[in-house]
């Protein structure tokens, strides 16, 4: 597997050309990294006018690994090849450098660029990349994977270091400045008589800009080059801010972070969560990129789908929940941390169910969890240090066997099993107060379907235990524990009580009441099967109207299609073995394009095929040209084979082995608008958010921040700061 890591921006508030001048100092060798033996010049090159010098090193490193490994690989040292190719009159230096030895072994890239900051020219931005490879190594491929990264983990974080130490040692010189390059006087006279630049071998040619990222960025690995994956200012994240912001990161979080980011400004065209929340879906896998991936990619699906994101303005909790509901926010913690109170022994968990439904009581949570995050981004600000998750004060004063009823505790676990799967890592600690001898069979019950690393937040005390050492004055301050706990402060959350049986609702009432709150969405589901795609029809009356859509493709890679006919297709049969329409749990399938049909003759093809991977998130618009009937086909894609070979390729044989039983699933909206109300329309997809409005695009805080920290964020796109 390629390990690969990329660099948030790190800012030095120091010109160019007093940095370059700092970095020289580096060689021929660097005391302040013990393993940077020495270096050699193997080539160099300096353009006439003094603008562009390029020069190759050998490097010698003494890599820190176990003697008998050296012994068996037969070396003390390894070598590496760098090339520095500064180009003054632009302002930027980029680094290349690989392994020499054992490259067929072992395959290294980096990738590094000095260049001058886009807001401020007075400050240097600096960028990392680089990737690993082990293809063997006598049997130890992991031993000297784990050694590369810890040895490289640890260079990286003294990079920074290394130049301040570098600057100092130039300051107590007297050199606090360097003035930029300018060309010579002859050369300038050349350049006004020819504008033909100054030949360079292709050996050490130099790229005129950084070179663009590519589709889910992905380092290249081979010898001959090293690409940087850089995106436009505003995608960037630096140093600063991820401090001020997300907090402490070791280098290979930073880069997790960065890399799932990048991929995620790739595929939902912009309108992405926020850093923060994207960091808890990592954390919640421990930084394993592609299963956070996978899990936020459903969070993202559900939240859209369900609009989640307008929960706290669109949805109004029903009285019975004001009244009874023994819950509210309380102050904060010790550490900044929003507090919830929940008085659950107080709470008639059965009244609720049977006054409100299951639905209603989850959609509730779900508006707490939502003012949670709100409450997060605000303590951020207010404390200046990141602040991520909540905690919660849970007193079962009062639990008994009524509230291990079973439909009570069935709704129970279906709320954790979905703030588990979409609020991951926002609860920062859980105190359980007074819990009585019931407690166990509630905690048998409920432990199962809790993420381990959420149960190590979990502090359970009995009777009055909480009151004596390492109890509640360790993480509330005493002004404001409430005063049901002994505390000096008044606690304005409901003190629940029991739910009137006046209110009671009849099984049927609360079933059509859940199945209306949670298909409240103007989303539909579908699912694509190989040979079996999924079609909708669109009948339109007046030309020039425009078809808008906007869908999420859930799993499997598909290819979007839209089709024109003169004639409507036979509506789909629903009644006989083999019929058009197929209706699964995960969503249904209607083909609406009769199998005689020939394209060409019974309906034409009016946009492009466009492949659509897994996790994309893709809105679009159509503008008709003649009335008829539109047909919008999702269909699954085959991976094609390689172009230059008859045998698959490894990734293409991987990819097909992720879509089980060859089935896709996408989720999708439509809608037809008039062309003159297009941009107007508050539902077109031109003037609404079709992501997420709350969570999307728009991260933190950069106008707030560091000034170093301009070169993360637009400002006019920043939401709550």
């Amino acid at each position: 597997m390629v390990q690969k890591y990329q660099s948030p921006v790190r800012v030095y508030k120091h010109p160019f050309e007093l940095i370059m001048a700092a970095y020289e100092r580096r060689f021929p060798t660097c005391p302040l990294i013990p393993m940077f033996v020495h270096s050699d010049t193997v080539n160099e090159f300096k353009s006439d006018d003094g603008a562009i010098h390029v020069i190759e090193r050998r490097c010698k490193l003494d890599i820190d690994a176990p003697r008998l490994l050296k012994k068996i690989a037969g070396v003390d040292y390894v070598y590496f090849v760098q090339k520095n190719s500064l180009n003054c009159r632009e302002r930027t230096l980029h680094i290349e450098a690989h392994n020499e030895t054992f490259s067929n072994r072992v395959i290294i890239n980096e990738y590094c660029c000095y260049t001058v900051h886009p807001d401020n020219e007075d400050w240097t931005c600096f960028e990392q990349s680089a990737s690993l490879d082990i293809k063997s190594f006598f049997g130890f491929e992991s031993t000297v994977e784990k050694i590369a990264m810890k040895q490289y983990t640890s260079n990286i974080k003294k990079g920074k270091e290394i130049i301040e130490y570098y600057l100092h040692q130039l300051a107590e010189e007297g050199i606090t400045f360097v003035p930029r390059w300018t060309p010579p006087v002859s050369c300038s006279l050349k350049k006004a008589s020819s504008s033909s630049k100054h030949p360079v071998s292709a050996a050490l040619s130099i790229p005129d800009s950084p070179p663009k990222e590519g589709l889910n960025n992905e380092i290249l690995t081979s010898n001959s080059s090293s690409e940087l994956v850089v995106g436009t200012p505003d995608d960037k994240l630096d140093a600063d801010y991820i401090k001020r912001y997300l907090g402490d990161l070791t280098p290979l979080q930073e880069s997790c972070l960065i890399r799932l980011r990048q991929w995620l400004q790739e595929t939902h065209k912009g309108k992405i969560p926020k850093d923060e929340h994207i960091l808890r879906f990592l954390r919640a896998r421990d930084f394993n990129i592609d299963k956070a991936r996978e899990i936020m990619c459903q969070s993202l699906t559900w939240r859209k789908q369900h609009q989640v994101d307008y929960i706290l303005d669109t949805w109004n909790p029903p009285q019975v929940l004001q009244d009874y509901y023994a819950g509210g926010w309380h102050h904060h913690d010790k550490d900044g941390r929003p507090l919830y109170v929940l008085r659950l022994g107080q709470m008639d968990t059965k009244g609720l169910v049977r006054a409100l439904g299951e639905e209603a009581l989850l959609r509730y949570v779900l508006s707490i969890n939502e003012e949670g995050l709100r409450r997060c981004e605000e303590n951020t600000k207010v404390f200046g240090r990141p602040i991520s998750s909540w905690t919660c004060l849970v007193d079962l004063e009062g639990l008994n066997m009524r509230h291990l009823w079973r439909p009570g505790v069935k709704a129970l676990l279906r709320i954790i099993e979905v703030v588990e799967a979409n609020y991951p890592e926002t609860l920062g600690r859980l105190l359980i107060l007074r819990a009585p001898r019931v407690f166990p069979v509630l905690w048998t019950l409920v432990s199962p379907f809790i993420d381990d690393n959420t149960r190590k937040k979990f502090l359970i005390y009995a009777g009055n235990d909480y009151q004596g050492p390492g109890g509640l004055l360790d993480y509330i301050d005493k002004e404001i524990i409430p005063d049901f706990l002994s505390g000096e402060c008044m606690c304005e959350v409901p003190e629940g009580g029991l739910v009137p049986k006046s209110l009671y609702r009849t099984a049927e009432e609360l079933e059509n009441e859940d199945l209306k709150l949670w298909t409240e969405t103007i989303y539909q589901s579908a699912s694509v099967f190989k040979g079996a795609p999924h079609e909708i029809l669109i009948q339109i009356v007046d030309a020039s109207s425009v078809i808008t859509w906007d869908f999420d493709v859930c799993k499997g890679d598909i290819v979007f299609n839209i089709y024109h006919s003169k004639r409507s297709p036979q509506p789909p049969k629903k009644d006989s073995v083999g019929a058009h329409s197929i209706t699964s749990a995960v969503g249904n399938n209607v083909q609406l394009i009769d199998k005689v049909w020939q394209l060409g003759r019974d309906y034409s093809m009016v946009e492009s095929p466009l492949i659509c991977k897994e996790g994309e998130s893709v809105q679009g618009s159509h503008v008709t040209r003649w009335p008829g009937f539109y047909i919008l086909q999702w269909k699954f894609h085959s991976m094609p084979a390689c172009a230059t070979t008859s045998l698959p390729r490894v990734d293409d044989v991987l990819a097909s082995l992720q879509v089980s039983s060859h089935k896709c699933k996408v989720m999708y909206y439509t809608e037809v608008i008039g062309s003159e109300d297009f941009r107007g329309s508050m539902t077109s997809l031109e003037s609404s958010h079709s992501g997420f409005s709350q969570l999307s695009a728009a991260t933190t805080s950069s106008n707030q921040s560091h000034s170093s920290s301009l070169i993360s964020r637009d400002k006019k796109n920043l939401p709550y700061l």
